[in-house]
């Protein structure tokens, strides 16, 4: 059975920002909150709101900064502790106080922070390719190999950077999903590919905006980014029964990511796909969903 997909909601939330989101399934239904990453927006769940939406409520939004959402100018506004927030007013504006919360790259960075923030909110996490902020803030600032990984995040940072992604018909953009420039993805079609460019021409600014508001990235001779953070590993303790999907050929995310990452969970799970790819999420959509149905 396919369950439909509405993908023509908003919601207002206290803090003045509006999210679009879609959504499959009843509400009433235990909630579902998918969160994505960069460069994308709700679409990226496609498979998994029809999977799910027939024993839950699963919702997608875009967030604030993507495709139909608010795109706040100010760049403060793009901190995490921020977008945490819209995804709680999101789930109480739904009519929810606790919930599943599935999310991948920029959204796992927001979901992390989210159960660290607000663990009674969450039934549990399922993060996919998405770094523990503690590991990943050590992996910047001690790692060669990381920073080699990670220095398109400066690039991103850097002043002009979404003009140069938009450039050439999102050409860029293109080649980030489409394999990385490495090979070339299945998943990636024609009609995919129309979707993506129709987010994309409403504006990259906000997308961008989530590297240049974050104290993550490779430190630079200006910006020294994690070699000034002092954290205590107790912090960022996880107490919600987490569940993690890699895929190992992740070239911004190496899989080193995930070493130490048990000593940081009270209840971890971790399945690793040695063939999968940072975009494991729309390469295999049915084992991805077979997983988080296995962590539920």
């Amino acid at each position: 059975m396919t369950v439909a997909i509405r993908s023509d909601q908003y919601a207002d939330l206290s803090n003045g920002m509006r999210l679009h989101y879609a959504s499959a399934g009843e509400k009433g239904k235990p909630l579902m909150l998918f969160v994505h990453g960069f460069p994308e927006f709700w679409y990226e769940w496609e498979a998994q709101l029809q999977e799910f939406g027939g024993d839950y409520f699963a919702v997608a939004p875009d967030l604030r900064g993507f495709n139909l959402s608010s795109m706040p100018s100010d760049l403060s506004a793009y901190k995490a502790k921020h977008i945490v927030e819209d995804l709680r007013l999101l789930a109480a504006h739904l009519g929810y106080d606790k919930f599943v919360m599935v999310a991948h790259d920029w959204g796992g960075a927001v979901a992390w922070n989210f159960a660290i923030a607000l663990p009674q909110l969450l039934h549990k996490l399922v993060i996919i390719n998405s770094p523990h902020p503690y590991l990943f803030t050590k992996a910047l600032a001690e790692d060669p190999e990381q920073k080699s990984a990670s220095a398109y995040m400066n690039w991103l940072r850097a002043e002009g950077s979404e003009a140069a992604l938009a450039k050439d018909n999102f050409a860029l953009l293109e080649g980030l999903l489409n394999g990385m420039g490495r090979s070339p993805t299945p998943w990636f079609t024609p009609e995919v590919r129309a979707r993506y460019h129709e987010c994309w021409s409403r504006g990259l600014t906000g997308g961008v905006n989530y590297y240049r508001a974050s104290p993550l990235h490779p430190p630079t001779d200006d910006h020294q980014g994690p070699l000034k953070l002092q954290l205590n590993p107790e912090d960022f303790r996880i107490k919600v029964p987490t569940g993690v999907i890699w895929g190992e050929r992740d070239i911004a995310l190496p899989k080193s990511l995930l070493n130490g990452l048990e000593d940081l969970i009270d209840d971890v799970k971790i399945e690793r796909i040695p063939e999968g790819t940072h975009w494991i999420v729309h390469e295999q959509p049915e084992r991805v969903n077979r997983l988080i149905r296995s962590f539920l």
